[in-house]
């Protein structure tokens, strides 16, 4: 355990900033299993409606660091191809 005033307070913060990101995290996988779902069912309306929150989520969270901006692209670009070939 740490006894500096100074390492006590990253301590805070870190579990502060780890709770948080757990948050983010959580929930983008959440929504982008919802779309996911919605593209197996084959309803077009309803995967895209969850595919403009999946990626509202999904670009947030990499915005805020939880996830690498390259890995948040890579992720939108596969959900789009599926939606775009259920759609045509």
């Amino acid at each position: 355990m740490a006894n500096h005033k100074s390492a006590l307070k990253r301590i805070r913060l870190s579990e502060r900033r780890r709770k948080r990101n757990q948050h983010i995290r959580t929930r983008m996988r959440t929504l982008v299993k919802r779309c996911r779902e919605a593209l197996d069912a084959g309803d077009t309306s309803q995967a895209t409606d969850a595919f403009k929150v999946a990626e509202r989520e999904i670009r947030r969270a990499a915005t805020r660091g939880v996830i690498p901006k390259q890995r948040a692209d890579r992720s939108v670009g596969r959900l789009a191809r599926r939606l775009h070939a259920l759609s045509s």
